[in-house]
Formats: structure tokens, sequence, C-alpha cells
């Protein structure tokens, strides 16, 4: 039988890491390398996913990490200066401290567990409900987060309109609950609650699905051990069989609330029709970044701003996978 034979690759890299001495991170690199090659025809048809991931996510990442350490207006040449953004938004920017971050903060808090608590207890209900029934509920839930934005131009601006034809308006004046209509959208003390409320209408998107989903996948025979262990009621059924049997689910279901949470700067644009609202009372930092990027053209600190919400992302995402990770004797 003769021996198998190497390609010229394969026998290079496998000389380079029986070399003594070599460090360990050049052994790994040398058996990435050999796997590689071994596995080169499962590459080759992720080719087409790995070339646009890096195109649309991973360039445009880097790309924004290079401009977070410039000054650049979009028209010349970019100049290094470091961490100065970095610096400036801490101690310069007026806006971002007294105004953006805690308005984000506070907007995280209570839409990010809010509207993942939501959307876990919408999707339990549902659960409950006859199979037959179930498709018409899911459907009404879900809808909202596919027609936000003709939700928010239509029904929510009408709703929230600041005169006394607006919804909300009419019907607190017609109970007497009121004097004079509210500006909901232009007062600064109910503009920010007014976004919280419709983040949370429109929270019930593919993640509430994901949980769904899992809580279809859930054993019934557990539920039946856990009566005979002790477990006496639903809240107790949720807590140490359901939860822990639709981890990933979980898990999925938190990645994309912390996604939308991140990602709802728009919603302010589209209720007051502006980038910077009054007083900055619905100012987050997908705000502070558009009216630095589109408004002042200063992109250099756009990225800056960009990469701290990434850096904000990915630490929440760790929390999350901590906290849903399921485990190896699970």
């Amino acid at each position: 039988m003769e021996p198998t034979r190497l390609s010229p690759t394969a026998a290079s890299a496998r000389a380079a890491s029986r070399k003594p001495g070599t460090p360990p991170f050049a052994r790994r690199i040398v058996s990435f390398a050999k796997q590689c090659w071994r596995d080169r025809l499962s590459y080759l048809f992720l080719a087409p996913f790995l070339i646009l991931f890096s195109v649309f996510i991973v360039v445009p990442v880097l790309m924004a990490i290079f401009l977070s350490m410039t000054t650049f207006n979009g028209i010349g040449f970019p100049r290094f200066v470091g961490i100065s953004h970095f610096i400036a938004m801490l101690t310069q920017d007026f806006v971002f401290m007294k105004h953006t971050l805690p308005n984000t903060l506070k907007f995280a808090v209570i839409v990010g567990p809010g509207g993942y608590a939501l959307a876990f207890f919408f999707a339990w209900l549902i659960h409950q409900l006859p199979r037959a029934i179930r498709d018409f509920f899911t459907l009404a839930l879900y809808a909202p987060s596919m027609a936000v934005g003709v939700g928010l131009s239509v029904i929510w601006v009408s709703t929230f309109s600041g005169d006394r034809v607006g919804y909300l308006n009419n019907l607190l004046l017609r109970f007497g609950m009121i004097e004079s209509p509210v500006l909901w959208l232009q007062d600064p003390k109910t503009l920010m609650w007014v976004v919280i409320i419709i983040t949370l209408w429109t929270s019930m998107g593919i993640g509430f699905l994901a949980m769904l989903g899992g809580l279809q996948t859930v054993n019934t025979e557990l539920y039946e051990a856990g009566r005979i262990d002790g477990i006496k009621n639903s809240l107790q059924e949720v807590y140490y069989i359901t939860i822990p049997s639709m981890k990933p689910q979980m898990l999925f279901g938190a990645v994309m609330s912390i996604v939308n949470t991140l990602k709802a700067g728009e919603v302010t644009t589209l209720l007051t029709g502006v980038v910077v609202t009054p007083n900055y009372a619905g100012h987050l930092i997908n705000n502070h970044i558009e009216d630095y990027a589109f408004l002042r053209y200063e992109w250099g600190y756009a990225s800056a701003l960009s990469v701290l919400l990434l850096l904000m992302g990915y630490g929440l995402m760790r929390l999350s996978y901590k906290l849903f990770r399921t485990k190896e004797d699970e």
C-alpha cells in the first residue's frame, strides 16, 4: 500500500509545526492553515458568504475604527488625531454627557429588558391558546414590527398630535382629564416616554417569534416530572423548566432586543421630523451620530461615536451569552 502523498502546502505546514522552538501563536496559525486546506471544498462553498460578510460588515467596521482616530469631513484627506475624539467625547461634548448618554441609558434600561420580557410573556400567553387561533394572535403581535415606518407616520403621529384633532388629546379633552391640548411630541417632559411606548409596541419582532418557536419545542414530559418533584404552579414551571429548556431561543431574543434597542434613534426623527429634538429630550446616541455625520460633516467624531456604540452592543451581547449559554452538562 502506497503512503499518502501530501501537497506542498500541507507538507511545509507540517514541517513548520514540528520545528523546535516554534511560538504557540505560529503553531496555531499553521494548524489553522492545515484545517483550511483539509476542508478546502467546504470553504469554497462558504466563499460567497465570507466575501459578502467581509465587504459589508468587516470592512465597514475597520473603516469606522480607522476614521474614529482621524478628523475627516468627507472632502479632504483624513488627518490622524489618535484617541482625541474619545477624550473630547467625555470631557468636551456637553450634549453627549448631559443629554445623549443619560437618554440612551434610560431608554435602554426600560426598553431593552421591558421589550424582552414582554416578548417572552406574550409568546408564553399565545402558546397556551388553542392551535386554531394561535396563528391569528401571533400575526397580530408581529405585524407592528413589519410596518413600523408606516405606523409611525400615520398612526402614532396622529395619535400624539399636539392639537385638539389628535386622537389622545381629543379623548382626554372629551373626558375632562385635561383642559388644553398637550404638545406630546414637542414637550421635553413627554417626548421620551412617547418614544419608549412606541418602541415597546414594535418590540414583538423576530425575537418574539423565536421564543414562541422555542416554547413549542419544550418536552411536555418535563412538566409532568416537575409536578412529581414538587412544582406547584405555572410560574415555577416557567422558571425551572421552560426557560432552561429554551436557552438558545432566549439568547437569540436577547441579542435581537439589544440590536433593536441600540438602533432605535430613528424613532425620534420620524416622530418629530428633525434629528435634534427640542431641548435634546429624545436625543439618543444614534441621533448624535446622525447629527455629526450628516449635519456637521464631522465624520471622524461620528465614527468615534459609532465605535462606542459598537463596544456597548458587544458588551451587552457578551453578558447575554453568559446568562443564556448552554452549559456542557445541560
